[in-house]
């Protein structure tokens, strides 16, 4: 499975309407994201059907540890990734967010509905020179809704005036990772896997 369920879609008419999406939604305790997935996997697994990794044929455009950029962090830069990637675990944990905004160690924004690209902008127009953290959740099941990446969010990155985007090594998705990369570098955007 690749993709995610825009969680204003869970407000639309049309899930209001489809019969089986409103049997699905009844039958889970609550609406996050990862229940959600993982209601569609059961049915799917039902029909016999099984989810494998959807990192499976791409483990190329998931990072290792490691500064991707050429320009690597200076050491607030550090501080803020620290900082950042220790609350968007935890709020990956509750399954509200994957990412979260930071400036001298200071919680400018959470990812909630919005999704991170979103996120980025609001934070954006609160300051500039933010420092970016994507996590995975602790548990993350890797057949679904997982972290990812790619051009857009580089270039959202960009114009919302962020400094350095520091995110979950081994658990995030690069879509496009070449041009993302080679724009982060020609903008001076320091990228990192942690």
């Amino acid at each position: 499975m690749a993709g995610q369920i825009s969680p204003r879609s869970l407000f639309s008419r049309q899930v209001k309407e489809n019969r089986a999406i409103q049997e699905l939604l009844n039958s889970i305790i609550d609406r996050r994201a990862n229940t959600i997935f993982g209601a569609i996997a059961n049915r799917l697994a039902a029909e016999g059907l099984t989810l494998v990794d959807s990192t499976t044929f791409l483990q190329s455009f998931v990072p290792s540890p490691g500064v991707l950029t050429r320009r690597s962090p200076c050491e607030s830069e550090w501080s803020d990734i620290r900082f950042g990637m220790d609350l968007a675990r935890k709020v990956a944990d509750l399954d509200i967010g994957l990412t979260v905004a930071v400036k001298n160690k200071a919680i400018v924004a959470v990812e909630a509905l919005e999704g991170t690209d979103n996120l980025i902008r609001r934070a954006g127009r609160i300051c500039g020179g933010l420092v970016i953290a994507k996590a995975g959740r602790p548990a993350q099941d890797m057949r679904f809704d997982i972290p990812v990446i790619g051009l857009q969010t580089i270039k959202t990155l960009i114009r919302a005036n962020v400094s350095c985007m520091g995110f979950e090594a081994g658990k995030t998705l690069i879509i496009d990772m070449q041009r993302a990369i080679d724009l982060a570098n020609k903008r001076g955007l320091a990228v990192v896997a942690v």
